[in-house]
């Protein structure tokens, strides 16, 4: 059976170990990049970015989470919802990547 998706508790952020990481609703610290490629790429870059963005993140997440409990409302579990959702963006996300490279 797949992993299930894990839903962000919050945003992603600079972990004591130097690692860009979230904490899911499970509780657990989900590593996005390890210190090695945040070294390559500039943490303070991709922190600022994030700290710039946060309040859009925001409204994504507010937004998601009214999406789950009004999807919820049907025969749908949750989980299955929330996969749903996931990869439904997933989809729209590659889809709109593939127009700008012309694909």
């Amino acid at each position: 059976m797949p992993d299930e998706p894990i839903t962000p508790h919050a945003g992603p952020t600079l972990d004591p170990d130097g690692q860009l990481s979230y904490v899911g609703e499970d509780g657990r610290r989900y590593v996005i990049l390890g210190r090695e490629d945040l070294d390559a790429i500039g943490a303070e870059r991709v922190m600022g970015t994030l700290r710039d963005a946060s309040d859009l993140f925001h409204q994504i997440e507010t937004l998601s989470r009214r999406w789950l409990d009004q999807v919820s409302r049907s025969p749908l579990r949750r989980s299955e919802a929330l996969a749903l959702l996931l990869a439904s963006i997933e989809t729209a996300l590659e889809q709109s990547q593939d127009e700008e490279r012309g694909c």
